[in-house]
């Protein structure tokens, strides 16, 4: 890796994310909760808003421009920490040594890996800091596929509208979540897609859940209680959900995107949280 994608005095200058990138301003999801602190961390083409007391982003903001994508870009995929914020106040290496757990990158490292291929470099470079991982099961299914590609799907969708998109995300950060190294470990991610659709702003809201079964886990908790080992994680279950309930789910504000969610009012609340087992059980009209 050219030493200018990482330099050794960290991310600096870099412009982070537009939120008039589509046009309509579309902010970086914040905590509405009094008494929240995080630090703003701009990177290339995406922003992590961090949250210091529990060591994990509270959401970040990344553009895509599906035009000037580019698909290989060769680098470093060592994960560092970002020197702006103390390492005490980032869940490293640490967290996920000797474990199950993955460094679940919260912006994809393909998402802002457009422009210029210096560019490219950078943004790729970019996403493996710390600071834009939350830790993940490293189960793998059909739920968790779904989700890993919500971003290709959706870039398909915009490209009768100028292939651009925005993706917010993060971990649902609960008081409840379970602790493991000095690191409350989330249960639950989150995700919000906004594009234009018809001349305006739409968005589509979804979940990654990854609670164990406790009647089938209870053992296991247990012993890996005693051991030191992770909470168990269960398989991933991806759901689409309104937008309204990701922003009441995780305390963040985003602004004009619940009330353009395409995802129709469900007659049932058992139907509120649509379970995706393949692309086509994506609701994308009003």
């Amino acid at each position: 890796m050219n030493s200018s994608d990482r330099p050794p005095s960290g991310p600096t200058g870099r412009t982070g994310y537009d939120e008039a990138f589509l046009g309509p301003a579309v902010p970086l999801p914040l905590p509405v909760r009094p008494g929240i602190e995080t630090v703003i961390l701009p990177y290339t083409h995406f922003t992590v808003a961090l949250r210091p007391d529990r060591r994990l982003a509270a959401s970040a903001a990344v553009c895509v421009d599906g035009r000037g994508l580019v698909e290989e870009v060769s680098g470093d995929d060592t994960w560092a920490f970002d020197p702006r914020v103390p390492e005490e106040l980032q869940a490293g290496d640490a967290l996920y040594r000797n474990n199950s757990l993955e460094r679940g990158h919260l912006v994809r490292r393909l998402d802002p890996v457009w422009g210029a291929e210096a560019d490219a470099r950078r943004a790729h470079a970019d996403t493996f800091h710390f600071t834009n991982a939350a830790p993940q099961s490293d189960l793998f299914n059909q739920g968790k596929r779904v989700w890993e590609g919500l971003e290709n799907h959706l870039l398909d969708h915009a490209a009768g509208f100028d292939h651009r998109i925005v993706v917010l995300t993060g971990p649902v950060l609960q008081d409840s979540d379970p602790p493991y190294r000095g690191v409350q470990v989330p249960l639950r991610f989150w995700k919000v897609a906004a594009f234009m659709q018809d001349g305006a702003l739409a968005a589509t809201g979804y979940v990654l859940d990854q609670s164990p079964d406790l009647s089938r886990d209870a053992d296991r908790a247990l012993i890996g209680a005693k051991a030191g080992a992770p909470p168990p994680l269960g398989p991933f279950r991806t759901y689409q959900v309104p937008v309204s309930d990701v922003a009441e789910i995780t305390e963040l504000e985003f602004g004009p995107l619940p009330d353009v969610d395409l995802m129709p009012f469900p007659r049932a609340p058992e139907d509120r949280w649509r379970r995706l087992e393949s692309y086509d059980d994506i609701v994308m009209e009003p």
